[in-house]
């Protein structure tokens, strides 16, 4: 795996819609930017000889840079991961490194997670924006950690590169009060999460 850069991103919401928020809402996202192991290749049928390489590093890689930031795992509320191949690869390049076990699990056990790690992978050139949409850790249905980390890397990827990302929150919205999916359940009197 070649690693050009690490990209951190961080930001603190103190006032929402013009209230001071009763406890700051953390957000931060981790990138790195990774040569494409099958640019330049043409058609490569059989990607898992790289996943198995390099998806257990960038996993481990990215995990302890959210933890770095975070204090803990214990810290860390609402949770997602993203991917933005150049121009010379495949969207199934950026999923092949996030959309294995190899990858999330890093994240989901220093976290203690239950819930599925949100992803977005999409192609891009330099300074597409990273969108990691982020849930709550532990329970997919809790609203208010629907939340997205936002930022952009003003030279990657490069046509022959991957960005991977972790993203992260303590906390969710500041005033949360749009309720909680079982809240419509119950409304609607459906027996199944539609």
């Amino acid at each position: 795996m070649t690693v050009r850069k690490l990209v951190r991103y961080s930001e603190d919401t103190l006032i929402e819609g013009g209230r001071a928020a009763p406890r700051p809402l953390r957000l931060f996202g981790v990138a790195a930017v990774i040569a494409n192991p099958w640019a330049g290749r043409g058609f490569v049928e059989d990607l898992q000889p790289e996943i198995r390489a390099i998806a257990p590093q960038l996993g481990e890689l990215l995990t302890d840079e959210v933890l770095r930031w975070a204090g803990s795992g214990d810290a860390v509320e609402g949770y997602g991961k993203a991917a933005i191949v150049g121009t010379a690869g495949e969207v199934e390049h950026a999923s092949a490194l996030i959309h294995t076990l190899r990858f999330g699990n890093h994240y989901r056990k220093a976290v203690g997670a239950k819930s599925y790690l949100s992803f977005t992978n999409t192609r891009g050139g330099p300074d597409t924006a990273l969108m990691i949409p982020l849930m709550h850790k532990a329970d997919e249905g809790m609203r208010s950690h629907y939340l997205t980390v936002h930022f952009s890397i003003p030279d990657a990827p490069a046509p022959d590169e991957i960005v991977v990302a972790l993203g992260a929150s303590i906390g969710g919205r500041p005033h949360h009060r749009i309720g909680d999916r079982y809240q419509d359940l119950q409304e609607l009197g459906a027996t199944t999460n539609v």
